[in-house]
């Protein structure tokens, strides 16, 4: 188990704090995550990974000249928000335009896609390669949904060396493809792994047994089975891997290259044994052998595990995997010079990046985080509640999720505001923040109401009421994205209501005060509903009768903080009118 942190909340980042110390002379510190410390051509790609922290060395550890140019890095196993790869993307871009590549995971498709949307609407470039090497995850004919293991390294590799040598954004995104299209992993796991201040680890699995087909996230796997011996476990990878090759790939005669990976606690001795089978297999069924890598290259922190990948190349393949690459944590061919970025470069990227709004603006930014401090005030009170009612049904951390989340935004609200920010920015900024810390679909949630809201309002000038109105509806429609609707038992169920009476008094006349009080009221009635609901979505829905009686546990959360922030919102109207 996991042994050595300070609070658990702040692992992540004390963990990217003492990376980045412990590796100054090839990367630095940016908000979101890190980026090489040294510079690159104008002109050129930039590549940009990422995705949960948990799994050094992915992301940051392939951060460097022939790899990725920055890694957007999220809270431990969660996805990095929008916020956070936008703002890695946006100090790496040397206009080239930007390659976004990761892991197919839902939460990390959703916040890399959004900042897709906004790198493009800033002008840059981009485009999107996911990785999806896990053959366990999906069959083959719905390869698309597959998950993204060790497999990354090679679309990573493979990327990373065709946009050091100056490919086009259109060329180098191909080759990933292509990379993506011929490689193939499989893991068994002999134990769980432990986050930071758990008790129990995210699974486990009997003793002498493993899990075959896990996922590096503990996703339930394919089947169980006696673990063999080294031998016997490389058979069980090699075999599983001979069956399903990419299209015009027959072994005999083939070039592969071959990744032993572990996941956190298997030692590099047994990796040693289990590999000496692995290439004795490999050969006999014909394959050359090319360039094989055998170590831990993305883990899964303390998790016993082991994976195979297999990356069946063509000519330009086993060039560009063969070209030199100076990353911490992984290396290929000799040194490369290179010149480091400035100091005034080193120190603009660690702040999340601000605009400046109106005076009027900046008035609004002040009650905005304001309110953001009334909500994570709010959710203190709660947090118990919350977590006493997520646990009916659920795993019980909604409650810790929100107070983390909430708490992290109204710090980073009221920098924003010291800083100039203007009323949108200091929304998104938040968002940002809450979507970092939290982790989950929950805070992926809230970190793109936030946004939206942010979004409308601008910082430009004083929000109207009908503006709020708006700027509400979208902050519905963006969490709505994620599937859910009105009667499945979520926050949905009181966010509708709250959006509809709010835009209908907005509309017939009230001010913002009154509209948004008779809101509130509607939230929370629809959110002391939701008791008679059976769920329908997120984890809930597998315990659906023992829900019912019980209110859900984001709907009241929701409720509440339109509670708190009406409070906020009263004492403007009173001096309005003094």
């Amino acid at each position: 188990m996991t042994r050595l942190y300070n609070d658990p909340a702040d692992f992540a980042d004390e963990m990217v704090d003492g990376f980045v110390a412990a590796n100054r002379a090839r990367v630095r510190k940016v908000h979101g995550g890190v980026a090489r410390a040294t510079t690159s051509p104008d002109g050129t790609v930039a590549l940009v990974v990422g995705g949960g922290s948990g799994h050094y060395p992915a992301f940051g550890g392939l951060v460097g000249h022939g790899l990725a140019a920055g890694a957007a890095m999220g809270n431990l196993f969660a996805s990095p928000s929008a916020q956070q790869v936008s703002a890695v993307a946006a100090a790496v871009d040397h206009g080239g335009g930007v390659l976004l590549s990761y892991g197919n995971y839902a939460g990390d498709v959703l916040n890399f896609d959004a900042a897709a949307r906004t790198l493009e609407a800033r002008g840059i470039p981009v485009r999107t390669v996911r990785v999806t090497d896990d053959v366990a995850s999906a069959p083959a004919d719905r390869a698309h949904e597959r998950r993204g293991i060790a497999g990354d390294l090679c679309v990573f590799k493979v990327a990373g060396a065709a946009a050091e040598r100056g490919d086009d954004l259109d060329a180098v995104a191909t080759l990933a493809e292509r990379a993506n299209d011929r490689t193939r992993s499989f893991g068994v796991a002999f134990s769980g792994c432990s986050l930071p201040g758990a008790d129990e680890p995210l699974f486990t699995v009997p003793e002498g047994r493993m899990a075959i087909g896990m996922g590096i996230h503990g996703e339930r796997g394919i089947a169980e089975a006696d673990v063999p011996s080294a031998a016997g476990l490389a058979e069980l990878l090699v075999d599983r891997l001979l069956t399903e090759l990419p299209t015009g790939v027959v072994p005999d005669g083939a070039r592969v290259v071959p990744i032993l990976n572990g996941l956190g606690s298997v030692k590099y001795e047994e990796l040693f044994v289990v590999f000496s089978s692995v290439v004795r297999l490999l050969e006999a069924a014909g394959a050359v052998v090319v360039e094989p890598e055998v170590g831990e290259l993305v883990t899964s922190f303390d998790m016993a595990g082991v994976s195979l990948t297999l990356l069946w190349l063509d000519d330009e393949l086993e060039h560009l995997w063969a070209a030199p690459a100076d990353s911490p944590a992984y290396r290929k061919g000799g040194a490369v010079p290179a010149e480091p970025v400035s100091e005034q470069e080193l120190v603009a990227g660690t702040l999340a990046p601000v605009t400046v709004g109106s005076e009027a603006s900046r008035r609004s930014a002040a009650v905005v985080a304001r309110a953001i401090d009334a909500i994570r005030a709010t959710v203190d009170d709660h947090v118990d509640e919350l977590g006493r009612i997520d646990a009916v049904a659920g795993d019980g951390d909604h409650g810790i999720g929100m107070q983390r989340g909430s708490t992290a935004a109204a710090a980073a609200g009221r920098d924003a505001v010291e800083r100039g920010a203007g009323a949108g920015s200091v929304l998104a900024i938040a968002g940002d923040a809450w979507s970092d810390r939290a982790g989950g679909t929950s805070g992926a949630i809230w970190g793109a109401a936030l946004e939206a809201l942010g979004r409308v309002v601008g910082d430009e000038s004083r929000p109207s009421a009908a503006t709020v109105a708006d700027a509400v509806h979208a902050a519905a429609e963006a969490v709505l994205a994620f599937g859910a609707v009105v009667g499945d038992k979520t926050m949905v169920d009181a966010l509708v209501p709250f959006d509809d009476v709010l835009s209908a008094r907005v509309r017939a006349g009230d001010d913002l005060v009154t509209a948004w009080s008779a809101a509130s009221a509607a939230a929370t009635a629809a959110a002391s509903a939701t008791a008679d609901l059976l769920p329908r979505k997120g984890r809930a829905r597998t315990h659906g009768e023992d829900a019912v009686g019980t209110p859900d546990a984001g709907a009241i959360s929701f409720a509440l903080i339109t509670a708190a922030v009406l409070a906020t919102l009263t004492p403007q109207k009173e001096e309005q009118h003094a």
